[in-house]
Order: C-alpha cells, then sequence, then structure tokens
C-alpha cells in the first residue's frame, strides 16, 4: 500500500575507549533492568513445523493452489463475470471436510462487516455473485457442492473428506460482481480523458490459508490486506478489442491481442536499457494501435509460483518498457501503462525507469526477482501491490512518484515473495519494505530523490528519530504486534510503516550493524521465499543468524511502544586530573533501551565518540564510563546525531563549569 519514508540514519563508529568504572544506581521513575531484560515470550512457539532458529522445522508444511480462470469484462455495465478451476493440495497432516474461501466484492456491500469498521468504500455494490461451486469427483465428474457466504468468506462443504499429506481436489465456480466506482481503494474505475481505466484485484474467490499456527485463518476483509497460498495462475480476461490489458505474469498470445509493431517494439524494450514506447500518446486514439476492429480479444496470461494475480484494463493507455537486468544474467521486462493526462517526463514518462531501477536495486541487494514482468498502471488507486503489477496514482510525479513506485514495487519481495500475513501482521510487509525503499532512495540516480523522509505523523520534525520520539510519546498509538485491523488510521503510517521500519534501520545501523544484518536479511527473504513465515520466526532468525539475544528490543519496540531517554549526568576529571582521563555518568531514565554514541568534546575542540553497549544496562540504571585522554572536556553529549529516539534531548548534553 502507498508509503512514507524516512532518511537513513548515518553509520555511526562503533569505537570503545577507555575501561568502564562502577558507580552507584540514581532512581529512575521508570527503567527497571529486571523488566526490560527479562526472557521475551515468542508469539508463536518453536515445534516440529518452525524450529527455534526461526526456520521451517522437519515437518514444515504449506498447501498449494492453482487457478485456472476466465473472465470477461463488460465496460458499459462495470460487470467482471468469470468461472475458475481450483487445484488444491493439501499437504498438512490433516483431513479436511470443507474449504474457506475469500470472496472480498463482498466488502462493498452495505451490510459488510468492514463498512462499520472504516470509511471506505464510498460506493456499495451487491457483492459477489456466486452462481455455481462443483467438486470434481475421482472420475472427473462434477458434483454439486453446497456453499454458505459469511460476510467476504465462502465455506464449501466437500461431497467427501480431502485426505491430508497430498490429498488434492478441483474445484468449479462460476462467478460475476459489478467493479465498485472511483474510490482509490483496492481497485476501481476511473475516468480518463480517453476512456475508463479498470484496476482489477480482489476478483475472484481465493483460497484461505490453512497452516500450521491457526488451521483455517478466515479473518474477514475488513480493510487489511490478504493472506494467500502460493500456486500457479492461467487466466484469460476478454474484453472489446479496443481495450488493453496488463496483468500479472507473462502474455502468452501477443499475437492475437497487438498490432505487429507493437509486438516488434516489445521486442525491442526487452534488449533496452532506455525507455522504448510500445503505444505513444498520439496513437492512443489511432485506431490502427489495436489488431482489429469491433468486437473482443482474449488476453492470456500466466504466473508462476504466485500468491494472487490482479490486472488493469482501458482503451486510454500510453504504454512502454524497458528491460531489468538481473542477477546471473537474467532479464525481465519493465512496463507502464498510464493515461496520456498523465505522460511526460516530468511524470509518468520517468515511471518505467523508476520502476527498473528499483526492481534491479532490490534485486542485487536482497534477493532476485522472480517474475518475468513488473507492471507499472495509472489510475486512482493510491498506489496498491499485487504480484508483478502495481496500481499507482495517475496524477503523482516526480519525487512522490518515485517513491510511490519503489515502494510499490517493493512489496513484491515483502509480502509477495516472503509470504506474510497481511491481514494480522501488516507491520511486516508494510515496514519492511519501507525499510528497503530508505536504501533504494540513497540509490537511485545518485540521490536525486534522497533522502526519503516521513511526511505523514510529524512532518518537518527532523531526524526519524526526534519523529519517531513524537509517535512513541503518543498514548494512544498501538504497538506493532497487535491485529492490523486494530490500528486506527490515524496510527496506521506512523506504526506499521514508520515504526517498522525505522526498527529495522536501528537494527542494522545501531544494533546489529550492517555487516552482520545485510546477510542475515538476505537469509530470511531466501529461506521464507513462497512461504508463511510468523512474526516469531523472524525475530528467531535474526537472532540466530545476527548473534545477538535482541529479546529486550522485540519487548520494547514491538511488543510495546516503550520510550527512551538517555541521559548525561556528570562530567568530572579522574582523581580531579584532566590528564588521567574523564569519568563520564550516563543514565537511562526509561523503558527502552538503546546502544548508544557519546560523544566527548575536548577544550582544544577535538572530539572523542565512546560506543555504549545495551549491556551497560543490565544491571544498572546509571553508569559511570572512564574515557581515556590527557585535557580537559568541554562537554559530552549522548546520541549527538539524533539517530535514536529520544523522548528529552534537554538531559543528552552535560557541559563541564
Amino acid at each position: 500500500m502507498k508509503n512514507i519514508a524516512l532518511p537513513v540514519a548515518a553509520g555511526l563508529a562503533m569505537l570503545l575507549a577507555g575501561a568502564p568504572a562502577f558507580a552507584a544506581d540514581t532512581t529512575a521513575p521508570h527503567f527497571d533492568p529486571r523488566q526490560t531484560f527479562a526472557p521475551f515470550i515468542y508469539p508463536q512457539p518453536a515445534n516440529a513445523y518452525r524450529s527455534a532458529s526461526g526456520k521451517p522445522g522437519p515437518l514444515f508444511w504449506q498447501n498449494h493452489a492453482d487457478y485456472t480462470i476466465k473472465a470477461t469484462l463488460d465496460p458499459a455495465s462495470r460487470k467482471l463475470s468469470g468461472s475458475e478451476v481450483i487445484s488444491y493440495t493439501n499437504h498438512s497432516p490433516d483431513t479436511l471436510d470443507v474449504l474457506w474461501l475469500q470472496v472480498e466484492q463482498n466488502r462493498y456491500r452495505r451490510d459488510a462487516r468492514g463498512a462499520f469498521t472504516s470509511e471506505f468504500p464510498n460506493e456499495f455494490t451487491d457483492g459477489e455473485q456466486i452462481a455455481s461451486v462443483a467438486v470434481e469427483d475421482a472420475h472427473g465428474h462434477l458434483q454439486p457442492a453446497t456453499w454458505l457466504i459469511s460476510d467476504t468468506r465462502m465455506q464449501i462443504q466437500l461431497p467427501a473428506p480431502l485426505k491430508g499429506n497430498g490429498g488434492s481436489v478441483r474445484v468449479h465456480i462460476a462467478w460475476s460482481f459489478t467493479v465498485p466506482g472511483e474510490f482509490g481503494g483496492r481497485m476501481d474505475v476511473n475516468a480518463s480523458r480517453n476512456g475508463d481505466i479498470f484496476e482489477i484485484a480482489q476478483w475472484y474467490p481465493r483460497l484461505c490459508v490453512y497452516d500450521d499456527l491457526r488451521g483455517w485463518d478466515t479473518a474477514p476483509y475488513l480493510n487489511s490486506e490478504f493472506y494467500l497460498e502460493y500456486g500457479d495462475f492461467d487466466y484469460s480476461v476478454t474484453v472489446p478489442s479496443g481495450m488493453i490489458v496488463v496483468g500479472s505474469g507473462e502474455l502468452l498470445n501477443p499475437q492475437d491481442v497487438l498490432t505487429k509493431t507493437q509486438q516488434q517494439r516489445l521486442e525491442q524494450a526487452r534488449h533496452s536499457d532506455a525507455t522504448v514506447m510500445i503505444r505513444t500518446a498520439e496513437e492512443v486514439t489511432q485506431p490502427s494501435s489495436r489488431p482489429k476492429q469491433g468486437g473482443t480479444l482474449t488476453w492470456h496470461f500466466r504466473m508462476h509460483n504466485s500468491r494472487d494475480a490482479a490486472f488493469g484494463a482501458s482503451k486510454a493507455y500510453v504504454w512502454d518498457a524497458a528491460r531489468i537486468n538481473l542477477p546471473e544474467g537474467k532479464t525481465a521486462l519493465a512496463m507502464s501503462v498510464y493515461p496520456v493526462e498523465s505522460a511526460g517526463n516530468a511524470a509518468w514518462g520517468r515511471a518505467t525507469e523508476y520502476l527498473k531501477a528499483a526492481t534491479e536495486y532490490f534485486s542485487k541487494q536482497w534477493y532476485p526477482y522472480p517474475w518475468p514482468v513488473a507492471i507499472n498502471e495509472a489510475g486512482t488507486a493510491g498506489g496498491m501491490e499485487y504480484p508483478g503489477i502495481t496500481f499507482d496514482s495517475k496524477r503523482s510525479r516526480g519525487s512522490d512518484l518515485h517513491g510511490l513506485i519503489a515502494h510499490e514495487i517493493g512489496h513484491s519481495w515483502f509480502p509477495m515473495i516472503v509470504g506474510s500475513n497481511e491481514r494480522r501482521d501488516a507491520w511486516i510487509d508494510e515496514g519492511f519494505n519501507t525499510f528497503i525503499d530508505v536504501y533504494e532512495a540513497d540509490h537511485f540516480n545518485h540521490g536525486e530523490y534522497a533522502p526519503k523522509r516521513d511526511s505523514e505523523y510529524a512532518p518537518g520534525s527532523g531526524t526519524p528519530g526526534d519523529q519517531m520520539a513524537k509517535i512513541l510519546a503518543d498514548a494512544d498509538a498501538p504497538p506493532m504486534l497487535i491485529g492490523a485491523d486494530m490500528v486506527a488510521e490515524k496510527y496506521r503510517h506512523p506504526i506499521t510503516y514508520f515504526k517498522s521500519a525505522y526498527g529495522l534501520v536501528l537494527l542494522r545501523e545501531q544494533i546489529i550493524g550492517p555487516e552482520r544484518f545485510d546477510p542475515a536479511f538476505r537469509r530470511f527473504i531466501a529461506t521464507w521465499a513462497y512461504k508463511h513465515p510468523s512474526p516469531s520466526d523472524f525475530f528467531r532468525f535474526m537472532e540466530s543468524e545476527t548473534g545477538e539475544d535482541l529479546g529486550w528490543f522485540w519487548r520494547g519496540w514491538y511488543q510495546h511502544n516503550w520510550q527512551l531517554d538517555l541521559a548525561v549526568q556528570n562530567v568530572a576529571p579522574v582523581d580531579g586530573d584532566w590528564h588521567k582521563g574523564a569519568q563520564v555518568t550516563v543514565a537511562n531514565l526509561d523503558r527502552l533501551v538503546l546502544p548508544a554514541t557519546l560523544e566527548v568534546v575536548y577544550a582544544d575542540g577535538s572530539r572523542h565518540d565512546v560506543r555504549v553497549p545495551v549491556e551497560t544496562w543490565q544491571q544498572h540504571r546509571s553508569f559511570t564510563l572512564q574515557v581515556a585522554g590527557d585535557k580537559p572536556v568541554k562537554s559530552a553529549t549522548i546520541d549527538p546525531a539524533h539517530a535514536l529516539p529520544d523522548r528529552d534531548r534537554s538531559n543528552n548534553t552535560f557541559t563541564v563549569p
């Protein structure tokens, strides 16, 4: 979903100087080392399915769902109708008597549960209309199945139980719905100068996840996003011949739906680092830009190893593309489609450049992009991600458009590759994605749009640490380890995006260091690619791979919104003689702890940094350390770069009288 951003905290030297000396503790109103450093209880247990190392255990399993879908869009009535065959494999040890599916078009009904929890959508429909459900028997014959609808879920009662450990079933469903109008949510139809733009998602009944954590995970669709099984998609969309369709995966029949010129240009784009126009703004209104006049055309797509598929359709699309260069000499295709109103290098004319650069950076830095095509589609969805395609605002331009595109395609890694449960733990996909965006902004075109900044909670309020301190001070702000639908819109970006992302910045730049964090984070992505990690899997994995006990951080940052208040309480010469060094007393006055840099400034203007590790506070509320030196000290400051979310900076500096 649409991102906010934050700048990268500068890397700080980790230099310890001198030998620490113990000092008596002082009273603090909040900090209790026994509470902060108590053993952390992970939300999900370790067992044979999920190991204590944060990796899939020896008995880990995951179910699988393949889809074959045929759909027809009637733009005049805004009706999308279709049929699908779901091939579902039950790898669990359990026998299943029913299947649960998501029918999320029901979110747009007036009586939907979600209509009572948030203000969107602005337009109601009759929801998903199920015409028939049938299940194949052992001989391939269809047997009508009984189904029931509960809000945005559908339960199918199987004629025969589905055995575990590899049992499979094929389900046939026919359905239809009216596409909701323009409201800028997950999907819509919106007007442009040369025709309506349809952004189609959540459009077919989709299997709920059955996993080792909850069995059937049937959380209704209120406003939070998705949790879906992986599989292969083969889908066809029939539309009037004047429309162009872009969708998740690879177009299998370009010879049927594109002109020869467009096919040639696409082939050129596959070998070009510069953007190639497939359909120019001038050609949008030219009948010759379509292979036939009148009637319909069917666009056929295939997407492997995906959790979903989505598509856009319009006769108004300008279309361009370029090659994506991937590791090991592999390539993919970056494409953008947008109305003529959005054309030009000040706006969507650079969209494919942004998409290509972000995908290449994420692929090199974290994990290779796995699919043949990456698509930007312009409409009124402010920013929404699906495998292989993103819906981005047609009104965005410049740095906003770059940030939006980088964020939405960044969701290819979280949660499209690493399949976390967005409906329950949105902080994983949104926050992790915002985190990788931070460094992409630094990298893009020599920092053209860097640094990224949070602009929603505390605009213009300084460093990320200063901004986060304001969020942590808000008593009404929810913690991250809470259901995604329980987070009020006011706090969705500050907590789910910004706090989660900033937490990873702290881990990378302050707590662990890039040299250990980066390889561990890459291994986490590779280990859980196309699988469903829990929050505990992430916590355990990062501890095991980096060699750090981080329970104190998981508790203070994720389980709670604890505040940080570091202070420098005194600076004095050792034994009254500056030539013997300085004694600096630092204190931790609130419940959050973090490692910090102490900057000592000498009377001659020189400076010396001392790294104060988090272990300092395991037994102390205040601690006097000895800093080597042979000259008078002018002042000492803890966290001089404001890299940490310190709530009270008035006590961070002690100036020697």
